[in-house]
């Protein structure tokens, strides 16, 4: 165990250990007496000093020493002095056993030893060590409580912690946390890292110095293990300019999985909502735990293992042996325990495999408990098999949670037996092997789904009955006796197998199995051992008449997805007879419309047409659907959607599986995308596109029994095959056409049936012969060569890339939204992109911490790109706060509102990135008259409302007099040109008005006074704010004459057209000459009658008016023009949008603590 280091003077003392070990920094020692041979005397002698010397020398017999030569250290027993001439060691860790010792050694030499030589000074390599050391032993204490269900003491004060040092919103919910090093450079920084809902942070204060980083889920773009220079294992999070390397975990393999979940999860919910609600565990952030996340790990892993539905909840994995009857003995395993299955893995891996459907379970019952077969169960079948399960821990209440799930299964899908069909377990497969006969295939077809079929054929006579091959064979389909021979001694094969192994759903799977699907299944046993790989058997048999009352809702329904089906069906394996005859299509299209209607989410895709044909061939209707169902929601997941993810997952996978099995063809290839993109349609289509059909249907074989693995051993066989023709390849082009020609000329030598034509053939006219390959040749070599991939291996991978694959998406949303607004703007690319990263941190920061409002989604990837992330009113004022120059104090959010009341066109409450990119444009870059302009329809509708909020203006409630003459510190001899030139502004500005934009309306008394209070509060704190008060005040005396001249002139009805022609103002004496009226409340009401309310519907200012009038003033034309800068804009928001959000949080909070103390 590591221990708080302690000093240990041995210069004087007596030689009570021994050294083990020794490196420059560390020691290892054992005590005196303890593993020699013929030492007793010895180990009495140090046994009878420990205990007259040391109380505590009952302590373990091995030891870990810290020294650092050439040290100057100082002791804390000591008070502080300095322990000059002596030999000074820190104990640090202590063993009960060898074993116990070295384990602490091997994590010194791995994590600390190659770390201290980047230390200069000596001091500081024992403060780092001694600091490392305390937080192992506070993370191992940590992990102790966890363990003991204590931890909440603990996790309490780590919260509170990590509330103090990052002054997150309460909403953002810790996780955990671990003591670590972040590398900076070559330094390494002490510290603790805490993983939230969220975020990574990690928080050192070392050597006197402060280290806080804060890195959102959604930005991390790689997450990986790796090695350096000085460690051999770290964690590394790479971000969009950064990469960081955090190490010296007591236990890095459960940190990594949690940092793996963690921005798995969370990327999945921000980034890909798409297929989101899919995935329940995901719902609530704020309930994950890392007890939630290291199930969700299992969960996946269980439903990928056993391919299994989404919705299949693991309740309890148990340690068991299972009697095995081929071998004769017990194998050992885990039996995992679902909502809807019992499942069974061994621990050697692909030695035996077991799925029990609660459905086809009969009883489970304990047996008596004997030294032979202690703690033993047995689960019987409806195909009179038993499996019998020994050694589980906690029986009794695993049995009771069992038989409860049982009952629940049947109470929800009763099961009718038919006795009449139990005559016949050892009968052959088949009563006939033909393949039009109608199939008995043991139990493998469910009563429940037979007793329906009836029915089923009354209210959808339409569906064809059988596969179409049994009725549609290829011309020339009299097969050689070869042919035909191989094909009864495969049917012989596995007649043997299912005798042995099982022939339902519940058989043994073996390795025994494996090789016979790599041989090829034969012809008439495809299509119900597809049922069977797949379980898909166990959903026919659950949904009786389900098929038939989703063609029959379907069916006539016209709509986008049935157009692109129409427009698909003629070129779904146009060779195959099957598909040249209505009857085929017919079903094709029934097949296809009826899956579109039942997951409209996916709709239909391009490639389900070909894969839905090939499963038609082999099986009957309903049963290809169920097929299709098992393909496109648990075997192939997220392949079939609108940004088919899942395939561009697999792809990254495959890249990386090429770099680790075909290093020198990656060397080659220095562009592996190019490869990447070549085989995208083989797993769409599992090559049923890119091979003739007769090869391609084996390879579907070995997918519905060992699912994605057979497709990625399979391309890497494909690869290697053609490893020389790509390497000696000059281009993408070339390379392209050594595959495809390779791909065209697999051939099948077992087929019973002739070669089917290939009308993807690109090669059909070649000049000389291409020597042909084998399918069960090429598919012997995946197995052989690259079937080492477990399970577990390519879901570790999948979930790594597709962090990446997201990521990737995201850019490109980026990249092409600035493509179209770039050009439109004035603000350079560079602060584009960094405006861009902050509207969508501001939506992000609201998903995070914010329930979700009842409007359109704010994030959809299926919409067009410019339209993926907008934001609402809030966010919108937060941004327009951090980055908008036009702040105005308090009067800064009103102005938010308004502008975004002007953004929104559509009145849905939200705008897009290029409304705001625009409107910012327009601040920083626009001409005076813009800016002018924007200024106006801010405080017109629809931007100002009859309900406006208007907060209290710095004005102090302002009240503007219009009994002002029109000249403010001008001789009379300037007042005759002042107002030619103004007239000749208005006239200007009216043509070129009507040139250009169309009329804006007319403004009112009551939006003036708003116009007014915005300019004022736009030029507080300007340096210049004296001069433009006093020019404002001009202007706006001016304006309101403009007004009520205007205002006279229409009640006279005698209004000239050109407003300023009107302007004439009474000669008045200068005690008049005030801008801003006194507001006393004595002066506010005999003022306020200057504007009656019943004439403010008359008094109108345009905008022409306004930007006349404001040109007339020098200090207001540098107003508006000098140049603004938006580089240390973007700076300050970077750092302060998180403290800004939360300050409103808090703000957000208060009121309601208010209430709860109440």
């Amino acid at each position: 165990m590591w221990l708080k280091p302690e000093e240990v003077l041995l210069k004087n003392a007596l030689k009570l250990w021994v050294t083990q070990k020794s490196s420059c920094y560390f020691i290892l020692q054992r005590r005196r007496g303890h593993g020699e041979g013929g030492g007793r005397l010895t180990g009495r002698l140090v046994g009878a000093l420990d205990a007259v010397l040391d109380s505590n020398a009952r302590v373990a017999p091995f030891r870990i020493l810290l020294q650092v030569p050439g040290s100057q250290v100082y002791s804390p027993i000591a008070c502080g002095e300095l322990l000059s001439g002596s030999d000074v060691y820190w104990a640090i860790a202590t063993g009960a056993t060898l074993e116990e010792i070295n384990q602490h050694w091997d994590w010194l030499e791995q994590n600390l030893l190659h770390t201290l030589s980047v230390f200069d000074n000596k001091d500081d390599i024992a403060s780092f060590v001694k600091g490392k050391v305390k937080a192992l032993i506070a993370e191992e204490t940590s992990s102790r409580l966890a363990e003991q269900e204590e931890e909440p003491e603990k996790f309490r004060e780590a919260l509170v912690k990590f509330e103090a040092r990052f002054n997150f919103p309460e909403a953002e919910k810790l996780v955990t946390y671990y003591s670590c090093c972040c590398w900076k450079g070559r330094v390494p920084r002490q510290g603790w890292l805490y993983l939230s809902i969220n975020h990574l942070c990690f928080y050192s204060f070392f050597l006197g110095k402060e280290l806080k980083l804060v890195v959102p889920w959604v930005d991390i773009q790689k997450l990986e293990r790796t090695s350096n220079v000085f460690l051999t294992d770290t964690i590394r999070i790479t971000t969009q300019n950064k990469e960081r390397d955090f190490s010296m975990f007591l236990n890095l393999d459960e940190v990594f999985k949690i940092m793996e979940q963690l921005a798995d999860v969370t990327l999945r919910r921000l980034l890909d909502n798409e297929v989101f609600d899919l995935d329940p565990d995901l719902q609530e952030p704020s309930q994950i735990t890392k007890r939630d996340l290291e199930a969700r790990a299992q969960n996946e892993f269980f439903r990928a293992f056993f391919r299994l539905p989404r919705r299949e909840r693991l309740h309890a994995v148990v340690g068991c042996s299972l009697w095995t009857p081929f071998s004769r003995c017990h194998t050992v395993g885990r039996m995992f325990a679902s909502d809807r299955y019992v499942c069974f893995a061994s621990k050697e891996d692909g030695c035996c495999n077991v799925i029990l459907p609660l459905r086809e379970v009969v009883s489970i019952e304990k047996m008596e408990d004997t030294s032979l077969l202690p703690n033993p169960i047995i689960i019987s079948i409806r195909s009179k098999m038993a499996f019998q399960f020994i050694e589980l821990k906690d029986r009794d209440n695993l049995v009771e949670s069992l038989l409860m799930r049982l009952k629940q299964v049947h109470a929800n899908h009763p099961v009718h037996y038919d006795t009449s069909r139990d005559e016949d377990m050892t009968s052959p497969v088949f009563h006939s092997a033909s393949m039009c006969s109608d199939h008995k295939f043991g139990d493998l077809e469910m009563v429940s789904s037979q007793n329906s079929e009836e029915s089923e054929k009354e209210k959808s006579p339409r569906l064809h009955p059988e596969a179409l091959i049994s009725v549609f064979q290829p011309a020339g389909s009299q097969s050689p006796d070869s042919r035909m021979s191989r094909e009864q001694i495969k049917i012989s094969l596995w007649n043997d197998h299912f005798v042995e192994y099982g022939r339902t759903v519940c058989m043994f799977r073996t390795e025994k199995i494996r090789k016979l699907v790599a041989m090829g299944i034969p012809e008439s046993l495809r299509g119900r051992l597809w049922l069977l790989f797949s379980d898909a058997v166990t959903d026919l048999a659950s949904h009786p008449g389900y098929y038939g009352n989703l063609v029959e809702e379907s069916m006539g329904k016209c709509c986008l997805v049935t157009e692109e089906i129409e427009r698909d069906l003629h070129r779904s394996l146009p060779e195959h007879p099957a598909f040249q005859n209505e009857t085929g299509i017919a079903a094709l299209r029934r097949v296809l419309t009826a899956y579109a209607h039942r997951n409209p989410k996916i709709g239909y895709c391009q490639s389900m047409n070909i894969l839905t044909s090939v499963l038609l061939l082999y099986a009957k209707e309903e049963e290809a659907f169920w097929l299709l169902v098992a393909v496109c929601e648990r075997m192939l997941p997220d392949y079939f959607n609108h940004r088919v993810i899942g395939a561009q997952v697999d792809q990254s996978v495959f890249e990386e599986l090429i770099k680790e099995h075909l290093p020198e063809l990656a060397e080659h290839m220095n562009d592996l995308s190019a490869l990447a993109s070549i085989s995208l349609s083989w797993f769409l289509t599992l090559f049923l596109s890119i091979m003739p059909l007769e090869s391609a249907v084996s390879v579907v074989d070995c997918f519905f029994y060992d699912g994605i693995k057979a497709i990625f051993q399979l391309g890497l066989a494909v690869l290697e095959a053609n490893a020389q023709g790509l390497c000696s390849s000059k281009d993408d082009g070339q390379a392209l056409m050594v595959l495809s020609r390779f791909l065209d000329h697999i051939k099948n030598e077992d087929s019973p049936g002739p070669p089917v034509g290939s009308h993807h053939a690109f090669f059909s006219d070649d000049q000389e012969p291409y020597p042909g390959t084998d399918i069960a040749d090429l598919i012997r070599d995946s197995y052989e060569k690259f079937g080492d991939q477990s399970v577990e291996q390519i879901e570790h991978l999948r979930c790594k890339h597709r962090i990446r694959v997201l990521q990737g998406h995201e850019d490109t949303t980026k990249q092409n939204v600035l493509r179209v607004v770039i050009p439109e703007v004035s603000i350079p690319p560079e602060d584009l992109e960094e405006l861009y990263d902050l509207f969508k941190r501001e939506h992000m920061m609201s998903c995070y911490w914010e329930q979700p409002r009842p409007m359109a989604p704010r994030h959809d990837p299926s919409r067009p790109y410019a339209e993926q992330y907008r934001i609402d009113a809030r966010q919108f004022a937060h941004l327009f706060q951090l980055v908008s120059p036009w702040t105005c104090g308090a009067h800064t959010e009103i102005l938010a509102e308004r502008t975004f009341r002007l953004l929104d066109d559509n009145m849905d409450h939200l705008i897009e990135f290029k409304a705001f990119v625009s409107c910012l444009d327009v601040m920083y870059n626009g001409e005076m008259n813009e800016k002018i302009k924007l200024l106006y329809r801010l405080h017109i509708p629809p931007a100002l409302t009859e309900n406006d909020r208007d907060s209290q203006s710095p004005l102090k409630n302002p009240l503007l007099s219009t009994s002002r003459p029109l000249v403010f510190g001008k001789s009379n001899g300037d007042a005759a040109d002042y107002q030619k030139q103004l007239k000749q502004m208005i006239k200007d500005l009216a043509k070129e008005k009507d040139q250009t934009d169309k009329e804006l309306p007319k403004m009112s008394q009551r939006e003036f006074i708003q116009f007014c209070k915005t300019l004022y509060s736009m030029f507080h704190e300007d340096p210049e704010e004296n001069d433009l008060y006093q020019a404002i005040a001009t202007v706006t005396t001016l304006l309101l004459q403009i007004g009520e001249v205007g205002q006279r002139g229409s009640s006279s009805g005698s209004c000239s057209q050109d407003g300023g022609e009107e302007l004439r103002a009474p000669a008045l004496s200068p005690e008049q000459d005030l801008v801003f009226a006194d507001t006393s409340p004595g002066k506010i009401v005999q003022d306020s009658q200057t504007f009656p309310e019943e004439a403010e519907g008359d008094w109108t200012v345009s905008l022409e008016h306004i930007l006349a009038s404001l040109l007339t003033e020098q200090s207001l034309v540098n107003f508006f023009e000098k140049p603004l800068d938006i580089k240390s804009k973007l700076e300050n928001a970077k750092i302060n949008q998180y403290s800004l959000k939360t300050l409103e949080m808090s703000r957000q909070s208060q009121p309601e603590l208010k209430l709860s103390s109440l």
